[in-house]
């Protein structure tokens, strides 16, 4: 019989090629994977599914990943201990895996449970500095410095005009045959008592560089260069475009995935494995004006 394996994890990804295995790259998938595939003395490499593929650079608090393992491969993890095999799989992992990724939780999956598919949602965040003088040395790997200052208001009024269900393709590396339609449920910045300004990213899903390309469109308000329309109108517009600038990967981390209860995973899954289209009103754009 197959067990499902839910992993929750969080990494540093400074030291790493982003999350998907890579020949003869650090990656986190390749080193979890290894990390696995040692303590089930499995002889094939454990395949992992992730809630989301961060980029190189890119770091995470909130991760989740899933394996496939059979039942009595699973069971002999715990040796001659007492405790479940999650408990002891949790414990030997923290004592391969090197310090820049932290096992958090590795429980039995419920059924229907997919990382990637049955998510509602996938929360970001991303953190920037605009003053060089309070820059805190010791956050360079996951803070942003950018040339200062910027005006937070406006920003949050940009993201805010992004909201909603659109086609993001402005914003998305495009891959081949795949959508770029997606929900984006929260988009907020507020500066901190430290001085720190972070970006709340909140999406059903997110297509290649969308988090960094929607935080580069707002940065430019900021900074008094754009007006607080045009990432909507860069949206609207469909395309690319030389105003918008992906930011760089560090200052962003995943900080959440969110999950319905138990007996809806199976049917998420599968909604999220449908290809995704604007309704035909959308497609059809607003009524012209008489």
């Amino acid at each position: 019989m197959t067990l499902r394996i839910r992993i929750d994890l969080s990494y540093d990804g400074t030291a790493f090629s982003g999350w998907a295995a890579q020949p003869g790259r650090r990656t986190v998938e390749g080193t979890l994977a290894e990390a696995l595939t040692t303590i089930l003395r499995s002889a094939e490499p454990v395949r992992l599914v992730v809630a989301g593929r961060t980029d190189a650079g890119v770091h995470a608090r909130g991760q989740v990943a899933h394996a496939d393992v059979e039942e009595e491969v699973w069971d002999a993890v715990r040796g001659r201990s007492a405790r479940p095999a999650e408990e002891a799989a949790a414990s030997r992992l923290r004592g391969i895996l090197p310090p820049d990724i932290a096992i958090r939780s590795v429980t039995r999956a419920p059924d229907g449970f997919d990382a990637r598919f049955s998510a509602l949602r996938r929360r970001y965040l991303y953190r920037v500095w605009d003053d060089a003088a309070r820059m805190d040395p010791l956050r360079r790997h996951d803070t942003v410095l950018v040339r200062g200052p910027l005006d937070v208001e406006r920003m949050d009024r940009a993201a805010g005009s992004l909201l909603g269900l659109h086609d993001f393709a402005a914003f998305c590396r495009r891959r081949e045959g795949a959508s770029t339609v997606r929900t984006l449920l929260d988009y907020r910045w507020e500066r901190g008592a430290d001085g720190v300004i972070a970006g709340s990213v909140v999406a059903d899903a997110f297509c290649h560089s969308m988090v960094r390309a929607l935080v580069g469109a707002v940065v430019p308000v900021g900074e008094g260069r754009l007006d607080v329309g045009v990432p909507a109108a860069v949206l609207a517009g469909g395309a690319r475009d030389p105003r918008v600038r992906v930011m760089p990967a560090h200052g962003l981390s995943l900080e959440e995935v969110v999950y319905p209860a138990d007996a809806d995973l199976a049917s998420r899954a599968d909604m999220a494995r449908s290809r995704r289209e604007l309704p035909a009103e959308q497609l059809e754009g607003p009524p012209e004006a008489q």
